[in-house]
């Protein structure tokens, strides 16, 4: 089972093929990815002090489509738009403070949360096994929701961080690894199993 889930060091489902391509491919890349979490930071439902938005999902997808690396700086970039001004954060928020606020944490995270799934994307836990690409996609909700809630504790302690800020986006990270499973599952690029 392990050389199945780590045996690779190259990805081995990569349906946009972006390691192969030109750096004018791969800049292309980070813009339209940029756009795309942008986008689903404009879906959310409001709630104090953190509201539930598709970011998480947009997030997962894009390390496990552009692998860790590109997709760590995809989500960076998004960030710095973010930083400086652009509306592309939680429903079209910008600026700095956000990322000293209740949310920062969060923010923070998305980074770390795109470069673990994408880690896992290329050694196998990807559309080619759609539990695996599942769990990698659970694991970097998990892993977003544990540091932001680490950053929310020290604003408002450890109870109310956990009440407030990790256990009602449980369900919606189950539900957002779900689809991005499902939609890597979907995609063209999966080997094709070797005939018996």
């Amino acid at each position: 089972m392990t050389d199945v889930a780590f045996s690779s060091s190259k990805p081995s489902f990569s349906p946009l093929r972006l390691q192969g391509r030109s750096l004018a491919w791969q800049v292309g890349a980070v813009v339209l990815g940029t756009l795309f979490l942008a986008l689903s930071s404009y879906i959310e439902v409001p709630m104090v002090p953190v509201p539930v938005t598709m970011q998480t999902f947009a997030v997962t997808l894009i390390g496990a489509l552009y692998g860790w690396r590109l997709g760590a700086i995809t989500i960076a970039a998004w960030l710095v738009e973010g930083a400086v001004g652009f509306p592309v954060l939680a429903g079209g928020a910008a600026g700095v403070q956000h990322f000293v606020g209740p949310t920062g944490g969060y923010l923070f995270a998305f980074p770390v949360t795109g470069a673990l799934v994408g880690w896992l994307a290329e050694r196998g836990w990807n559309g080619n096994r759609v539990m695996l690409a599942f769990a990698a996609m659970l694991l970097g909700n998990l892993a977003c929701l544990v540091l932001g809630t680490m950053w929310l504790a020290v604003m408002i302690g450890v109870e109310q961080a956990i009440t407030f800020g990790f256990l009602p986006f449980l369900v919606g990270g189950l539900l957002k690894s779900a689809l991005g499973a499902a939609i890597l599952m979907a995609l063209p690029g999966r080997a094709k199993p070797a005939n018996p």
